[in-house]
């Protein structure tokens, strides 16, 4: 058994991390979303402008939370925890996605009551007025998380920010509910837009909570798959090894591990064996740098049968052709 790791040196000081610049931002401006929805309602007395302030007060939350977990994943291994920290993202996305499917619950009963009961409105003007001003700056952030935490394979960053930009859905349906109430007289509509954002928030949290579970249940990811083979196939194509197969692998939050066998001539001497796998090794870290990569690999003789004459403990090869779609995982030399 060999194991490698990569030890990519950090460029940028931590307080220069973009990463960690735009969850602090993101943390500040869910205070600033909070004050200023809250005064468009007192100005308004809109349900739809209330529904977008408890979609706020849990979006805060959420925002707190992710900025605790960002901090916490970065953490390196410990002996109580020998393979990091990064799992926690997905509590966290999960989390979040929950907070944000309960916000949905109370917005959809605002909207409800605000269609059975509507009530007069006041000062438009003014509340559509900071409405747009906030939901620009959210737009703007939500989108500058998910491109950084994209870019950064930080699964808190992107969470948070699909988070915001369903809190600019939310200010969005509430805008359009005032501006029909302004266009027409009816009250109602007020109601209806809130039970319409309503929705649109709900089907965000259950989103959240799918890719959570998904990471949390370590959900293969054919992309990913396809990075790890084809370092794997050039291998095999240039002789560095005759072959691969029970080949697994997955990503916590931003790094990747990866277990595979490879296998070698029989007759070749341990230390040509081993600069041979070493050799892939390098590749894959290559193919993946400068993510934090794991790859651990187990050599074998080509002569799979005669090394194993009664078949492995665990023949489980869950990432054969059939379910990568054609994606040849075991080779054989030309």
């Amino acid at each position: 058994m060999h194991d490698h790791a990569s030890h990519t040196p950090t460029t940028a000081a931590p307080a220069a991390d973009p990463r960690r610049r735009l969850i602090l931002l993101s943390l500040a401006l869910s205070v600033v979303m909070l004050v200023g929805k809250l005064s468009s309602y007192f100005l308004t007395h809109s349900v739809a402008l209330l529904s977008d302030a408890a979609e706020s007060v849990v979006h805060g939350v959420a925002t707190g939370l992710a900025a605790f977990s960002f901090w916490y994943a970065a953490q390196p291994a410990d002996p109580r925890h020998p393979y990091g920290h990064g799992r926690i993202a997905y509590f966290s996305a999960g989390f979040e996605g929950a907070l944000v499917f309960s916000a949905a619950i109370v917005v959809l009963w605002q909207g409800i009551v605000g269609l059975l009961r509507p009530q007069p409105l006041s000062h438009l003007g003014v509340g559509v007025a900071i409405s747009i001003a906030l939901m620009t700056i959210n737009l703007i952030l939500g989108l500058s998380l998910i491109r950084v935490g994209r870019k950064h394979h930080s699964v808190v960053l992107v969470a948070n920010g699909t988070h915001v930009l369903s809190d600019v859905w939310t200010t969005a349906a509430a805008l359009v509910g005032i501006l029909l109430v302004m266009a027409t007289g009816l009250q109602w509509l007020d109601g209806l837009a809130a039970v319409v954002l309503g929705a649109v928030i709900l089907i965000g949290g259950l989103r959240l909570m799918r890719e959570a579970a998904g990471g949390l249940m370590d959900e293969a990811d054919p992309g990913l798959i396809e990075r790890v083979v084809a370092p794997l196939q050039d291998a095999v194509r240039d002789g560095r090894i005759s072959a691969f197969h029970q080949l697994r692998c997955r990503q916590v939050n931003d790094t990747v591990l990866v277990e595979v066998h490879m296998l070698l001539p029989g007759e070749l001497p341990l230390d040509s064996a081993h600069a041979r796998v070493t050799s892939v090794e390098q590749s894959l870290l290559a193919a993946f740098a400068p993510r934090p990569f794991f790859v651990t690999t187990h050599i074998e003789p080509l002569d799979h049968e005669r090394a194993h004459p009664g078949g492995h403990e665990n023949p489980l090869d869950p990432l054969t052709p059939h379910t990568t779609r054609n994606l040849p995982l075991t080779s054989q030399p030309t």
